[in-house]
């Protein structure tokens, strides 16, 4: 009787990322259920990653090599950085107001937002990709352009967030009411803390007149930023 090949783990990685993507009703189910809770933190984790990666070299490459090898780099570590900064205050006050769900699903549960934005911000990088090489003078509106899939992509994955943890909710009746409220809050503060963390790890874009930079000193806020950038695509500078 023929044995079946073992996938290389790197397939074995996407496969749980696929499985999200195709039936997340039942993903988030074993989730509630306790399954394979590691297995998928380990998956989406490198998946992510890879993802977040891609698009940072793409989004980078606007200045040089050595922006988008950076900003491959950062992406991924932004993105788990803010997650890793807001989710104690998400799990504990769950846990103060009745949730039994456990530390490891909660975090599953809002890594699969992180994954659902990846591999959402992938879809999106022939598009980015197209815009760099036939606009190579117009950085403006390539960021511009790349800050508007950050937004549409982010969407999608709060909104994926808010399902998973009302259904990890619904096992526990008790304080529910009061968790959705924490979860709205929670969100705008994750919405927050992303942005200012974006803005200390800049650039993760970069003038094609700029020098290299790793970082840049904190100044300014990421809000004058795209305006700036949207008065000069106007005309008004």
């Amino acid at each position: 009787m023929l044995q079946k090949k073992s996938q290389p783990q790197g397939i074995k990685h996407f496969n749980v990322l696929i499985s999200l993507l195709r039936d997340r009703q039942n993903f988030l189910e074993e989730i509630s259920l306790g399954v394979r809770l590691n297995r998928k933190i380990s998956s989406l984790l490198v998946s992510s990653s890879i993802c977040f990666a891609i698009y940072g070299v793409i989004i980078g490459a606007s200045n040089s090599w050595m922006q988008a090898l950076s900003s491959g780099i950062k992406l991924p570590a932004f993105y788990l950085l803010t997650l890793i900064i807001c989710f104690p205050t998400l799990f504990f006050f769950n846990v103060l107001f009745g949730s039994r769900s456990s530390f490891q699903q909660h975090f599953v549960i809002l890594l699969t937002a992180v994954s659902v934005i990846s591999v959402l911000l992938f879809s999106f990088a022939p598009i980015s990709l197209f815009f760099l090489i036939t606009t190579p003078n117009s950085y403006q509106f390539f960021k511009i352009l790349n800050v508007l899939i950050f937004g549409v992509t982010g969407f999608f994955g709060v909104r994926f967030l808010y399902e998973g943890m009302q259904l990890l909710s619904q096992q526990d009746e008790i304080g529910k009411k009061t968790r959705t409220a924490i979860l709205r809050f929670w969100l705008v503060l994750y919405a927050l803390v992303g942005m200012q963390l974006g803005w200390f790890l800049r650039p993760f874009f970069g003038s094609p007149d700029d020098k290299f930079e790793l970082f840049r000193q904190v100044q300014g806020n990421f809000y004058l930023d795209i305006v700036g950038a949207l008065s000069e695509i106007l005309g008004f500078r």
